[in-house]
């Protein structure tokens, strides 16, 4: 039977999909900013005349970009939205959420445990490593598989998955497409997507991709196009968040204070709690977050800023009071 665990973190909520014992999927939350299912009002701030859309601003200052205006609808005037997409930052581009009016009555965005259904359970901590191992593939942006490598690019257009190897370009396809199924899930990846494969210059080789692409990616709503004869297939699925990949990839030095935070509620060693980090990462962790901290674990904390340190390369240990 598959279940969802989730971790209710520090600055951040995580859920993996086990099955079998295998995590199959992931999902990761950033608690604070605007989130799909959210329905607040807002003040509507900018309109072009005679315009469905606009630009909503929120109490917390966010913005957001509103479709299906009535015609009436002026700009300084209030206005209650739901949010269909969250915001999501990329690297040198920020798209604002996305949102729509509503008659309905203000709620918060749904959480986690309630965006996924029946079939979780909350729990302090995963019982592998599973997440440290996702942490670390969607930081470089690689994922390895028997015989090759995923490279996964978020871009302004589209996220790129480039597949190289040392196989034959027809084996070398069709291993790469397990990895690839994997990676859509365990990285949450959504909206347009680009998977460059090598050039098969044989029908059949095509036709056999598409199969097995076909398989792979069976029970995950999407659309897709068929291998064109440059190797380039390219899928789109909706699009309500932001993925693994896009939090960290656009925010390296706020994700890796996420992690760190993980790693500290989990030492069990007796004594104080030294953090060690580089500089920027220490600036991330808000102090709201590290007295949520100081909370969960009941112990003295301590800092060591290291600016010769990467931005992923945070500790948290025991050491003597």
């Amino acid at each position: 039977m598959a279940e969802w665990l989730i971790e209710e973190g520090i600055g951040e909520h995580r859920a993996i999909l086990y099955a079998d014992d295998q995590a199959v999927a992931a999902r990761v939350d950033w608690p604070g900013a605007l989130a799909a299912g959210q329905i607040e009002d807002a003040v509507l701030i900018a309109r072009a005349a005679g315009s469905p859309r606009g630009t909503v601003r929120f109490a917390s200052g966010e913005e957001a970009l509103v479709d299906k205006l009535p015609g009436n609808a002026s700009e300084g005037a209030p206005l209650r939205v739901i949010i269909t997409r969250a915001a999501i930052a990329e690297v040198g581009r920020y798209k604002r959420a996305h949102a729509r009016p509503s008659s309905d009555e203000p709620r918060p965005a749904p959480s986690l445990a309630e965006q996924l259904g029946q079939t979780t359970r909350i729990v302090r901590q995963f019982p592998t490593s599973d997440w440290d191992e996702l942490f670390a593939e969607a930081w470089q942006g690689e994922v390895a598989f028997n015989g090759g490598m995923l490279t996964i690019s978020p871009t302004p257009a589209m996220i790129l998955i480039d597949i190289d190897g040392t196989l034959p370009p027809g084996a070398l396809s069709l291993a790469a497409v397990p990895a690839l199924g994997q990676t859509i899930r365990l990285f949450d990846l959504a909206g347009s997507i680009g998977i460059d494969f090598p050039t098969l210059a044989d029908k059949a080789d095509r036709r056999a991709l598409d199969q097995a692409l076909a398989a792979a990616l069976g029970d995950w709503p999407h659309e897709r196009t068929a291998m064109n004869g440059f190797g380039f297939v390219q899928l789109v699925a909706r699009l309500q968040r932001p993925s693994l990949l896009h939090r960290i990839q656009a925010d390296h030095a706020g994700a890796a204070a996420r992690y760190l935070m993980r790693r500290a509620e989990h030492v069990s060693d007796p004594g104080a709690l030294l953090l060690t980090a580089h500089p920027t990462v220490k600036a991330k962790v808000t102090p709201i977050w590290e007295a949520d901290l100081a909370r969960r674990i009941g112990r003295v904390i301590r800092w060591h800023s290291d600016p010769a340190l990467a931005l992923d390369a945070v500790f948290a240990q025991a050491v003597p009071l």
